[in-house]
């Protein structure tokens, strides 16, 4: 297993776990963590045996966001320099939102900036109940990125997402979850058992259709109706006949719980 110096990563039955690591900075974005985000992304969208992933955050933090020390050391470079973090950024996003593992973020602090944003591209949301919440991008003159102008308007509307990222809201856990932000927040001492008991359950379901779900959310918004129903109809046509597909139809006939296998 590789080392990161930003993150830790790790793979135990069937599931990963991938956790921002630069406690000293609250576990900011620094282009040393672009780069290995985009690794462990791209490692968790190749090895099939990778069935289920969590990200989260060491200590206190889940993610301050942008690591505005380190931009100010990019000088004249900045404009370069910060574009290329985003590459690394939004390349791993893109990966995390369409591989067939699905992704549980386990917000366990404050979720800032980009932190923010690379939360809401989970596909569960678990908070701890001190967990808050703000884009925070406006009051350092700077807009946001990480995609949180594509999630935060589906999830939460157009009025609350410019609440959120031109008057710079912040949000409790709580308030989060009344916005529809995250799926679950849960006591800070209990964070962690629920996101291994979600992953677990996830990691046993049937990957394949999962992932199938995943690309036709992501594309619905933009489609009609009659496009969206040909995927679907191609899309159930080709799991029915897939491995999982067949276990899921047998143990149904058979009253016995599937076994899948996620090929």
């Amino acid at each position: 297993m590789t080392t990161y110096s930003t993150l830790l990563f790790t793979i135990d039955a069937g599931i990963a776990q991938i956790t921002l690591n630069r406690v000293e900075s609250a576990n900011s974005m620094n282009m040393e963590m672009g780069r290995e985000l985009l690794a462990v992304a791209q490692h968790c969208a190749q090895d099939e045996s990778i069935r289920a992933v969590i990200l989260t955050g060491a200590g206190q933090f889940f993610s301050a966001g942008g690591d505005l020390k380190a931009f100010a050391g990019f000088g004249d470079a900045i404009s370069e320099r910060l574009q290329e973090l985003t590459d690394y950024l939004h390349a791993a996003v893109s990966i995390f939102i369409r591989m067939p593992a699905p992704m549980i973020v386990a917000v366990n602090g404050a979720a800032v900036g980009a932190g923010f944003s690379l939360a809401m591209a989970g596909d569960f949301v678990l908070a701890s109940d001190t967990a808050k919440f703000a884009m925070a991008y406006t009051t350092a003159g700077l807009s946001p990125d990480g995609g949180a102008s594509y999630f935060l308007p589906r999830l939460v509307g157009l009025r609350r997402a410019q609440e959120l990222m031109i008057g710079n809201r912040k949000l409790s856990a709580a308030e989060a979850l009344d916005w529809g932000l995250v799926t679950r927040v849960c006591a800070a001492d209990q964070l962690a058992d629920e996101v291994n008991a979600l992953a677990r359950q996830l990691a046993d379901a049937a990957t394949q259709a999962i992932g199938t779900v995943k690309k036709q959310l992501l594309v619905s918004f933009g489609n009609s109706p009659e496009t969206q129903m040909a995927l679907e109809g191609k899309a159930i046509a080709h799991l029915a006949a897939c491995r999982d597909g067949q276990e899921g139809i047998h143990a149904f006939l058979h009253k016995r719980r599937p076994v899948f296998i996620g090929k």
